[in-house]
């Protein structure tokens, strides 16, 4: 039913006791109340109540909300927290320690990791069954092919244990630049570990969430099969956030090393000068050229999703040295670096771009990293443990 006519003035006083929605038979005691102005009349406030059978519409010219009485939701309608136990290995227990005190919703839970006398792993879950139909996640690091078969293990085992749902944090991707084939006989890697994670069992909740940062390339969403859900996050708000607090922040460029780069990370980046850099080739060498974008006086910093052993993010540092840039720094979300290579970046000594950078930063997401550039300029390291327990608890 609906009234259109203002309700009587007994109504609108606040010493008298609301009517009673229990006496009609078609309220219930879920029944929701919503207060908007109508949007005829800006003097007049709308109340809707919602019941299972049918919305009931009252209007009141009365415009202090006080005058309104309004009956609590029941408290099914009031959304908990999420409540996540999150699991961990060895190489991810410092992130996934800074992940649980983001939130009071995330409990941290122990794996013990052993080995057989013959090398195999030998591994136990303590109180398995204290996690039936909670949700679960497991902060993994396949950082090396030696620690992949004893994090699959759990990863399989986990969402059989009766759990709400299984969720799967992999920060790094580590196979994401072996996506395509360029000659017979090439092995895609990518393909081969997204078949894997394709084949986790699916938990009470449905299939399995599968959270990475910043891949390689978008099209590896398509190598994973239908009993898993990737979920793509960045790090590149992390970078915004502390270009922000920059002192110079209002004379920050953006340098993409190639097409690839900007192809990743433009559309986030769009409200900076932009740099574009190409490799180009002279000889037998391949140089890199400013292909647009001009970083003369401009604090520039070179964006990538991965470092390995730095070569190119070193030939970009040089040609916009040469063009004149103020001050140099760079980002990548994975900084990898085999062989101790983040040894090649020095600090530029207080404003010297030729001779190195103002700042490097990258992300947690190799923890073995982490610990070796700690405390060594121009490394800074940006945690993802913020944007880990957002996700989670979505």
């Amino acid at each position: 039913m609906a009234a259109t006519a203002a309700l009587p003035s007994s109504y609108q006083t606040p010493n008298l006791p609301p009517p009673s929605l229990k006496s009609s038979s078609s309220f219930s005691s879920a029944a929701l109340v919503f207060i908007k102005p109508h949007k005829k009349n800006h003097n007049s406030i709308r109340c809707d109540i919602t019941s299972p059978n049918s919305p009931v519409h009252f209007f009141t010219n009365n415009t202090s909300p006080e005058h309104l009485p309004v009956p609590m939701a029941s408290e099914s309608a009031v959304k908990k927290a999420k409540k996540v136990c999150l699991f961990y290995c060895a190489e991810t227990k410092e992130l996934a320690q800074k992940v649980a005190a983001e939130s009071d919703g995330i409990e941290l839970r122990s794996i013990t990791w052993r080995k057989f006398a013959d090398g195999f792993p030998n591994i136990f879950i303590p109180n398995a069954h204290a996690i039936r139909g909670q949700h679960v996640a497991f902060l993994a690091s396949f950082n090396s092919p030696s620690v992949i078969f004893e994090q699959l293990s759990v990863i399989y085992a986990l969402p059989k244990l009766f759990i709400a749902s299984f969720t799967l944090v992999l920060p790094f991707f580590p196979t994401g630049t072996s996506e395509r084939m360029e000659d017979e006989g090439d092995v895609a890697t990518a393909f081969t570990l997204a078949r894997a994670l394709s084949n986790i069992p699916i938990s009470m909740g449905g299939p399995t969430s599968l959270v990475i940062y910043d891949i390689h390339a978008l099209q590896e969403r398509f190598y994973f099969g239908d009993n898993i859900l990737p979920c793509f996050e960045s790090g590149i708000p992390l970078l915004k956030t502390r270009l922000q607090q920059l002192p110079d922040s209002d004379n920050i460029s953006i340098c993409f090393p190639d097409d690839g780069a900007w192809k990743r990370f433009h559309k986030q980046l769009q409200h900076f000068p932009t740099i574009v850099c190409a490799k180009v080739r002279e000889g037998d060498q391949r140089i890199v050229r400013i292909k647009e974008g001009d970083p003369k006086g401009r604090h520039v910093v070179i964006v990538d999703d991965l470092v390995q052993s730095g070569g190119t993010l070193i030939e970009c540092q040089k040609v916009l040295a040469a063009h004149g840039a103020a001050k140099i720094s760079a980002y990548v979300t994975h900084g990898m670096f085999p062989n101790r290579s983040w040894e090649r970046f020095g600090s530029d000594k207080g404003g010297n771009p030729e001779q190195g950078l103002t700042y490097f930063w990258i992300t947690d997401s190799c923890p073995t990293t982490v610990r070796d550039v700690m405390h060594n300029p121009p490394f800074e390291v940006l945690s993802l443990a913020g944007s880990i327990a957002t996700t989670l608890q979505n």
